[in-house]
């Protein structure tokens, strides 16, 4: 009985397991103290062992029951010893270290496999944006995004994705890149657009950006160039006069450059012409109202619609004689005019300020007498000359 007790005792002694620093064992929890420790039974050793509140994740957490239960049974780390005697002495345990080494096992072959990962951003520093990927992660300033921000508050808590720049477990560095995602996403979609859409498609896009020399339109990814004279018909002189950032607009794809990636666009060609069914709204005799746009030895341009000019003859400005219309009219001016003749093919318009005002007396009376020489055959002075000899 009693060598039958010992041989049993000695199965139990040989059978506990040693417990060394670094060891990988698999303990019970056994007590949670205060939610800051975590007391262990580590299975098959006979002895104990305490993980502290910072040891027992990966992420940080406010008490321990938000990791483990009573009964749970986990893998931990033996990271030293505490206590002198060995054979019912306590370890110092980890589950965190254990839980991140995966991590960084996991990490480590994205990385060989080009593989994009997910992580939100726990805070925001001055050089940059830290990460949780189960293990730390730097986003540096840099390469936060594709364009220059200067506060990058709204990042807290947002969770992004990345490319990994560099990884190196044994020093916990762990280098991220959202801009080269961004990028990469916009490359993309470049090529997606450019093996799409050719010259003389209607698309639309969104006003991106303004300059003093026409707008970016973005097309889904790539922008395109509105040229100041291509944004309308009427006369531009600056782009935010008629559009501002973030307009829904149509374009008219005018040309396609893939190579330097380049695509000029125009908005004017997918509205109605200035010109389109002029012969309807200035149609003849109708009396329209204008502004001089231009004066020249021969007469004034008036427009009288937006993009649409037409030719006062100097003729047909004053009933009295002028030299120039110089004399009369200056740019600017508004002026009353009527329709004499007007053709859309040719996009010409004759117009007349004279024939929307009442002659002078004497021009009346001139034009009269030169009725009467006409009908009567008789000069003006003919017929003053045979009064006088009534006279007399």
């Amino acid at each position: 009985m009693t060598e039958q007790f010992n041989e049993t005792m000695l199965d139990a002694m040989d059978s506990v397991q040693e417990v060394k620093v670094g060891d990988i064992v698999k303990g019970e929890v056994l007590t949670i103290d205060d939610s800051k420790q975590v007391i262990i039974g580590i299975i098959g050793a006979g002895v104990e062992g305490v993980v502290p509140l910072k040891e027992l994740s990966t992420l940080p957490v406010e008490q321990a029951t938000d990791v483990v239960a009573i009964g749970d049974v986990i893998d931990l780390v033996v990271i030293s010893e505490i206590g002198k005697d060995k054979e019912n002495g306590s370890y110092l345990l980890s589950k965190r270290r254990l839980d991140a080494k995966k991590v960084w096992v996991e990490i480590e072959e994205k990385f060989k496999n080009g593989e994009l990962i997910e992580a939100p951003v726990t805070d925001v520093i001055k050089g940059g944006l830290i990460v949780d990927a189960g293990v730390r992660g730097f986003v540096p300033a840099s390469m936060v995004s594709d364009r220059f921000i200067s506060d990058f508050s709204d990042y807290k808590g947002k969770t992004l994705t990345y490319k990994i720049i560099e990884i190196e477990p044994s020093e916990n560095r762990l280098i991220l890149s959202h801009r080269a995602v961004l990028e990469a996403e916009k490359a993309e979609a470049k090529a997606e657009i450019f093996s799409k859409i050719l010259a003389g498609d209607v698309i639309e896009g969104d006003v991106a950006r303004l300059t003093n020399f026409g707008a970016f339109v973005d097309l889904g990814g790539v922008d395109g160039l509105v040229h100041v004279s291509e944004i309308s018909h009427a006369h531009v002189v600056k782009p935010e006069d008629v559009l501002s950032v973030g307009d829904k607009v149509q374009v008219k794809v005018l040309s396609i450059d893939p190579e330097k990636e380049r695509i000029s666009l125009s908005i004017k060609e997918t509205q109605a012409g200035p010109w389109d069914d002029i012969e309807t709204k200035a149609s003849v005799d109708t009396v329209l109202e204008g502004t001089v746009k231009r004066l020249t030895t021969f007469g004034a341009f008036v427009e009288v619609f937006p993009g649409v000019e037409g030719l006062v003859h100097i003729s047909q400005i004053s009933h009295n004689h002028i030299a120039t219309p110089h004399e009369v009219l200056t740019e600017g001016e508004s002026v009353q005019v009527k329709v004499l003749d007007v053709d859309g093919d040719t996009r010409r318009i004759g117009l007349s300020i004279k024939a929307l005002e009442e002659k002078a007396e004497e021009e009346v009376v001139e034009e009269e007498y030169v009725e009467m020489e006409e009908s009567s055959g008789f000069t003006i002075g003919d017929m003053i000359g045979d009064d006088l000899l009534d006279n007399e």
